[in-house]
């Protein structure tokens, strides 16, 4: 999910500005699109339904993927936390829920509300609807309020999938958020995933997965004023790129394919 760069100016931000988006200038509309207006609630329980659905989910994802994950130890068990994988499968989102057995909360892209029994069943697993292609306020305000209430967000740094082995071009909303909210950002490597579901593919190939996370990133530092500038976020961005880079390679390396 993308932070639009042209609403962020350069310079100091408080909080990052009056609107609540980078810069302080007013974020593009989106337009009318799928799931607009959720009641969308961030809830921390672990529901029987919730139980059910996830247990379910994990237990097809093992059956077919086998995932094996590298560094749960780096996620923290407390707190606020952005769970950041590459992305370069749809099925990518879901290997978050091998990484920590804590509650998952995601963006998930608006088309996949179009249809109100799909979107009703997202909501009860942790997940809301961005809109892709602009500066999202309401996406951006649902996950400052997953952090600001300690639960975990997982949020793709790349905004939609890539090809290739190169991770360039992130977007800030992660470190936005990072910054706005104190939580620290794990990198997450996914190893496999583009082979066993590329981009066009209906059903996946029962493929190894490898999982590799890293350790968490700190927030951005602030001044001595609490505020977080345009060019620390810029530069927090820039330096996840080589720590987001090492977890891929080293989970592609892990599957002995490439």
């Amino acid at each position: 999910m993308a932070v639009n760069p042209a609403a962020a100016a350069s310079g100091e931000t408080r909080e990052g500005g009056p609107d609540g988006l980078p810069g302080g200038g007013r974020p593009e509309a989106p337009p009318p699109a799928p799931g607009r207006n959720q009641a969308f609630e961030v809830d921390p329980r672990f529901t029987p339904m919730y139980r059910v659905e996830r247990g379910l989910f994990v237990t097809a994802l093992w059956a077919w993927f086998r995932p094996r994950v590298t560094g749960r130890e780096h996620v923290p068990q407390t707190g606020p936390v952005i769970l950041a994988p590459v992305h370069r499968s749809f099925a990518d989102f879901s290997f978050a829920a091998f990484c920590t057995d804590r509650k998952l909360f995601f963006m998930t892209k608006d088309e996949m509300w179009k249809h109100k029994a799909l979107g009703r069943l997202l909501l009860t697993v942790g997940a809301f609807p961005v809109h892709r292609e602009s500066a999202d306020r309401e996406a951006l305000q649902r996950a400052e309020e997953v952090l600001r209430k300690d639960q975990v967000l997982v949020m793709f740094p790349e905004g939609t999938r890539r090809q290739g082995p190169v991770i360039e071009d992130l977007m800030e909303g992660a470190t936005f958020l990072s910054a706005r909210t104190g939580a620290p950002i794990v990198p997450i490597g996914i190893g496999g995933s583009d082979l066993a579901m590329p981009k066009g593919k209906l059903i996946p190939k029962p493929l190894r997965i490898e999982v590799v996370i890293g350790p968490a990133i700190a927030p951005p530092p602030r001044t001595g004023g609490g505020r977080v500038s345009r060019s620390a976020v810029h530069a927090a961005t820039e330096a996840l790129v080589p720590q987001l880079q090492a977890v891929y390679d080293e989970a592609k390396e892990r599957t002995g394919r490439y």
